[in-house]
């Protein structure tokens, strides 16, 4: 039988073998979560939050053993893993919190005697995850598709199958009936059948654009519900009244999280002529400060890559660019052939047509790009075909707060901070960064079933 491995991105030292599952295997998953759906459906929404509540609970009573295997499967500096548990026991807690409010439904006045909208669940969601934060994607998506009463199928990425399979069990041991969620191990190109199967009323993925194309199209073939959360290269305004030395300390944390290796990540700066110069200054003195290396250590700002061939297509990136005109002020370089590590890297003369300007970076590379004024800027920012976040840093919060709302083309803008998600705010992008939302009562309400019942009394 076909395995697959797991291998630790820093050391290079093989974890364990996954047997990737057979046609039976994936067979019995999807018809024992076809089962599960009706008694799941009906088992009450405070019964549910009971087990969802459990699950926090067991979340954060592992938290150092969980940590240390997202450390070991995808490099992630232990200190964000921790994090990344504990906002993991967060969004359980917020769904198990507010899924009554959520799902109550909705009086309409009418000429009916009574109308209202319903929220029905709508079945098994097949979710398809990407390995940067192979804890977090999981359960943002699982808390509200299974507290709507729907059933979940975990379809994980194969460098984290430790961590799905992980995830699974703790389901299973907070009293999650069997086929409430389940994790199945297969490989990428065996998920357009998973999603034609008619067991699987809808899928959501997060991942690249060009896993998003695919599923956008089998799930468009079979008029199955999809939710799409894919790449980004997130602008960051910084005007001419920005605080700069707070603008650069978020603008490195926003570049430098997990490496970098994040579709919220901040990747392009853009900075106003009359401030360019001690932006820049600042900029490169915090990233000159961040050490990559052993991710255990907690002196380490960040880890390694998640592997070589991910080191080695940002690289090209970088030096494509550089060839094409850019310069890089600091890093740009590899030191380790065997460990996937890369320096904090600032270009500058980004140009459009450049990798560093068109397209997302997934590493810890920043493109620092002058703008002659605010128009220039906004412009800048939206010549782009990803929408997933932005930000615009300034003293000026009436004019940030205009900027963020009507002039950038995202679907998360934030105003002298660096983008990041909450269970109570709505996430997702537009254009080429996918549509849909995910989190808060918008999330949730993605996956189910919107029902109009009007009634005449006779």
């Amino acid at each position: 039988m076909e395995v697959i491995s797991s291998i630790n991105s820093y050391t290079g030292e093989k974890i364990a073998d996954y047997q990737l599952f057979n046609d039976r295997q994936v067979d019995s998953t999807l018809q024992a979560a076809a089962e599960a759906f009706l008694p799941w459906s009906i088992f009450g929404i405070e019964s549910r939050a009971s087990l969802l509540r459990s699950v926090s609970q067991k979340l954060l009573e592992k938290k150092e053993t969980l940590a240390a295997l997202i450390t070991a499967e995808m490099g992630k500096v232990t200190r964000e893993a921790r994090a990344e548990i504990e906002k993991c026991a967060w969004v359980c807690n917020y769904y198990a919190d507010n899924t009554l409010c959520f799902l109550e439904p909705k009086t309409i006045e009418t000429n009916y005697s009574r109308s209202f909208v319903a929220y029905n669940p709508l079945g098994t969601v097949l979710a398809i995850m990407p390995w940067n934060f192979p804890f977090w994607q999981v359960f943002r998506a699982a808390a509200p598709i299974l507290m709507a009463g729907n059933t979940m199928i975990l379809k994980h990425a194969s460098n984290v199958s430790g961590c799905a399979l992980a995830i699974e069990k703790l389901f299973a041991e907070c009293g999650f009936p069997r086929g409430v969620f389940s994790t199945i191990l297969v490989r990428g190109v065996e998920t357009a059948k998973i999603i034609a199967d008619k067991r699987i009323a809808a899928v959501t993925l997060t991942g690249s654009t060009p896993a998003g194309e695919s599923v956008a199209a089998t799930a468009g073939k079979y008029l199955k519900k999809c939710v799409l959360e894919l790449g980004g290269s997130d602008p960051y305004i910084i005007l001419d009244d920005a605080d700069l030395q707070q603008a650069a300390d978020k603008c490195v944390t926003g570049r430098l999280i997990n490496a970098g290796q994040s579709c919220i990540a901040a990747k392009r700066f853009i900075v106003v002529d009359s401030v360019y110069d001690e932006f820049l200054h600042h900029f490169i003195e915090k990233m000159k400060k961040a050490t990559t290396g052993d991710p255990t250590l907690e002196a380490t700002t960040y880890g390694p890559l998640a592997n070589r061939t991910f080191r080695e297509d940002l690289h090209q990136q970088v030096l494509t660019s550089i060839q094409n005109g850019a310069k890089a002020l600091i890093g740009g370089t590899i030191d380790s052939e065997t460990c996937p590590l890369y320096p904090p890297t600032v270009l500058v003369d980004v140009k459009p047509g450049m990798p560093a300007y068109c397209e997302e970076l997934f590493g810890p590379v920043a493109s620092v790009i002058r703008a002659k004024n605010v128009d220039e800027s906004i412009q800048i920012a939206n010549d782009t075909m990803f929408g997933l976040g932005a930000a615009v840093f300034t003293r000026d919060i009436k004019l940030g707060t205009l900027i963020a709302e009507q002039k950038l083309r995202a679907g998360c803008c934030f105003v002298n901070d660096f983008v990041k998600s909450d269970p109570r705010l709505p996430f997702g992008g537009i254009k080429m960064s996918g549509y849909g939302r995910e989190l808060s009562i918008w999330g949730m309400h993605e996956f189910v079933n919107i029902k109009t019942v009007a009634v005449n009394t006779i």
